[in-house]
């Protein structure tokens, strides 16, 4: 009895003093879960077309050749030399792991492992599918410690299983590691004293990081795993449009005109400018011909919200606006491009499955986009949390799938082609509009927008009398109440929203002479830069 009491006390004893990553700890990665591709000593460079999402650096060396990149670049900073610090502590916490299982060195062939520590004694390869399976556990650890270098086979897989997540997923390599074309492989690797390649077609859900080694990718996607106590990505803070949301396509400052079988939903107008072209069978919403009540507020109101986007700090600044879109993967930021921007093929807005979550993409520049440029959302995005800040004109090419709110600063949104579906709406601050045999759908429309500026609009309609109109060779502005005369400006536009005439109305009624060419103008009396009414007016030889 006395030597089973002591067995039991040894055996609960040696469980409280084991070390515990033996059973399967993460380990602490600091400031290197924020890099997907890393080397603490050693070149990080790029070929092909690749899409990557984190942060990309070494601590000492350079990193070429990889255009846009969804995350931050840090070569020998203050933030590579943290990287490289925590990347050390990590690998020793892997390494000092007290292995559970030692599998064979040729990984894969469709076995299935479950949660433990796997140690390899020599150099390894995974062929063919690796199954990991967490059996239910969310929280279960997969570490591999492979003494020698590591390799796929080409289209070689890690598969996850019942809740195993890639982020408690680890890879400890004393050797290079190489992965053939077509590997899908998960979780972080850290390979010390050595390179890491990555070819063409291959995917890397984790990290690639290296203790002292080059890191080279072709043509691959490369992510950061999400979960794991991961922060969850919301975006900036959205602006609130106002009226502006009850518009598809507005300009406060400009005309906005419409050729070919053009389909809306939301309202369309300018503020100062005529609206024409477009087809009330095909609207669904009002058209404003004219500047009136709810032109007038959502002017107001987009002035606002640009302010707000435009002063928001940008998480990540995307290096070359030149080269945007081509499979880009974009994720829950505010995002920066420093000059004109062309877009070419695809754009993906990842959301993370959080639908709440919100893409602001500065652009300080013109946008321009190829025929075909495509925006698609994933993973719960949706196009009314995507905003665009464009400081410039915008050119939406033929056949080209636009998706969020494009709010263009000072500059013509001149070109809504042939064939474009915007899934979002099209606004700008101060310059024309115009649209030819396109979709456009404003999403989320206030329930409010038939009374946007309906009592501005009673107001304007008694304030003033003009006539005759049309008129020949005089008209007179007369103020109905003598008591609401103010120090007023008349000003008319003519059809593309220049204008070509304005007059201050001081007195109780002021006439003006016929300078104009034949047709229809149309009117604004403004006070202190509000309309306080507008209307057509029309001129007679």
């Amino acid at each position: 009895m006395k030597k089973r009491l002591l067995f039991i006390l040894v055996f609960i004893v040696s469980l409280t003093t084991y070390p515990s990553t033996s059973f399967g700890q993460a380990p602490n990665l600091g400031s290197a879960a924020d890099f997907v591709l890393f080397s603490t000593d050693g070149a990080v460079s790029n070929s092909g077309l690749s899409q990557i999402t984190g942060n990309v650096g070494t601590n000492n060396g350079s990193s070429t050749a990889f255009g846009n990149v969804n995350g931050g670049m840090h070569d020998g900073d203050g933030v590579s030399a943290q990287c490289a610090a925590d990347l050390l502590i990590a690998y020793n916490q892997l390494n000092s792991a007290v292995p559970t299982f030692f599998p064979a060195p040729l990984l894969g062939n469709g076995a299935t492992l479950n949660a433990g520590i796997y140690s390899i004694s020599s150099a390894a390869t995974l062929n063919l599918t690796l199954n990991l399976d967490a059996q239910g556990n969310p929280n279960a650890v997969f570490i591999f410690q492979i003494q020698g270098p590591f390799s796929t086979n080409a289209a070689s897989k890690i598969k996850l299983l019942n809740g195993a997540q890639a982020c408690n997923v680890f890879w400890k390599v004393e050797g290079l590691v190489s992965m053939a074309s077509g590997t899908t492989m998960r979780g972080t690797i850290i390979a010390n004293n050595a390179a890491i390649s990555m070819n063409t077609g291959g995917t890397l859900e984790g990290r690639a990081l290296s203790t002292a080694g080059a890191i080279t990718i072709d043509g691959v996607l490369a992510y950061l795993p999400i979960g794991c106590g991961s922060a969850v990505l919301n975006g900036p803070t959205a602006p609130s449009l106002g009226a502006t949301a009850c518009y598809a396509i507005f300009s406060s400052d400009g005309a906005v005109t419409n050729s070919g079988i053009t389909n809306l939903n939301g309202d369309v107008g300018s503020n100062n400018g005529l609206t024409t072209g477009y087809n009330p069978l095909l609207v669904n919403g009002v058209i404003h011909p004219i500047p009136d009540g709810s032109t007038a507020q959502a002017a107001v109101d987009l002035l606002v919200a640009y302010n707000y986007i435009n002063t928001l700090s940008a998480d990540i600044e995307l290096l070359y606006p030149a080269d945007f879109g081509k499979n880009l993967v974009l994720t829950p930021h505010t995002y920066l491009l420093g000059g004109a921007v062309t877009f070419t093929d695809t754009l993906y807005l990842n959301a993370q499955g959080n639908a709440n979550a919100v893409f602001v993409i500065q652009i300080n520049g013109a946008l321009t986009t190829s025929t075909y440029a495509k925006v698609v959302l994933m993973n719960g995005a949706l196009s009314e949390n995507v905003y665009w800040k464009v400081e410039g004109a915008v050119s939406i090419n033929n056949y080209s799938v636009f998706r969020g709110t494009i709010i263009c600063n000072n500059g013509a949104l001149g070109a809504l082609n042939t064939g474009v579906i915007l899934d979002g709406r099209a606004l700008t601050t101060n310059g024309a509009l115009t649209s030819t045999a396109m979709d456009a759908t404003a999403t989320l429309i206030p329930g409010n927008c038939t009374t946007i500026g309906l009592a501005t609009t009673t107001i304007a309609r008694d304030l003033v009398d003009i006539y005759p109109n049309p008129f020949q060779t005089t008209t007179t502005i007369r103020f109905k109440n003598p008591a609401s005369r103010a120090d007023c400006e008349f000003k008319i536009y003519n059809g593309i929203g220049a204008e070509v005439f304005s007059i201050k109305l001081r007195d109780a009624s002021t006439s003006i002479d016929n300078h104009l060419s034949a047709g229809i103008y149309f009117y604004r009396v403004i006070a202190q830069g509000e309309t306080l009414q507008s209307g057509q007016i029309i001129a007679r030889n």
